[in-house]
């Protein structure tokens, strides 16, 4: 089971993320009972995870970018980043190491189908109560399992079923909801959301998730930092 630990820069510093309101993210040593700094770098040596998600919040919201801390940690730990990527000169930007995640806020499906013969890429299916988050009305008006349906058909890396409302929240899971992902979904999955300990893990895995991305469960003691080492 992958524990993926999950980075949310902003400014360069490491916010706590909460059900996406992203102007009330506050650096995360003032939360962390397990970390010393919000820096980036001086996490990832803390803590020496095996796989790291980041999410490029300036990126994200259009506001400057934190690319080179990105691709330094990419040296350090297995890395997947949404770095808002919707063009082909944005996927350029990142090393081939990283896996780049295109996530439906950003990416139309027309350049998630293009990217996926280029390279391998995870898709970010970015949801708000359980709503797809999308500009493209193509990926808008389809729900969640619909849309894992229609990506079957692509070469990818995986997906990742992120829940912007139950980030930060150790709200649990959604058991009927993920058998139904896992029955639609021919590609390896990641939950993004709600995981609050241990146990949490392992019904993902019951249901043949693949992964979960991991932060606040981990800060707060609930997930052992040696689940993600």
């Amino acid at each position: 089971m992958r524990c993926v630990f999950v980075l949310d820069i902003l400014n360069g510093v490491v916010v706590h993320a909460v059900r996406g309101e992203r102007s009330r993210y506050e650096p995360v040593a003032g939360f962390s009972q397990i970390v010393s700094t919000s820096e980036p770098l001086g996490i990832v040596r803390e803590l020496h995870p095996r796989e790291v998600y980041i999410a490029d919040l300036n990126l994200l919201t259009g506001r400057g970018d934190n690319l080179a801390v990105i691709q330094e940690i990419s040296t350090m730990a297995r890395t997947l980043a949404d770095t808002a990527v919707s063009k082909a000169g944005d996927l350029d930007r990142l090393p081939a190491s990283i896996s780049a995640v295109l996530g439906t806020e950003t990416a139309s499906l027309q350049f998630i189908e293009e990217a996926a013969h280029d390279r391998r890429v995870v898709v970010s299916i970015d949801m708000m109560k359980r709503k797809v988050l999308a500009r493209d009305p193509h990926l808008a008006g389809q729900t969640s399992l619909q849309l894992l349906q229609r990506l079957n058909g692509l070469k990818l890396e995986g997906i990742i079923l992120l829940e912007l409302d139950r980030v930060g929240t150790s709200s649990g899971l959604d058991v009927q909801f993920l058998e139904e992902a896992a029955a639609a979904s021919k590609h390896p999955l990641i939950l993004g959301g709600g995981v609050k300990g241990e146990e949490d893990l392992q019904t993902l895995e019951e249901k043949g998730f693949s992964g979960a991305l991991v932060a606040t469960a981990v800060h707060n003691g609930r997930i052992p930092v040696a689940r993600m080492q």
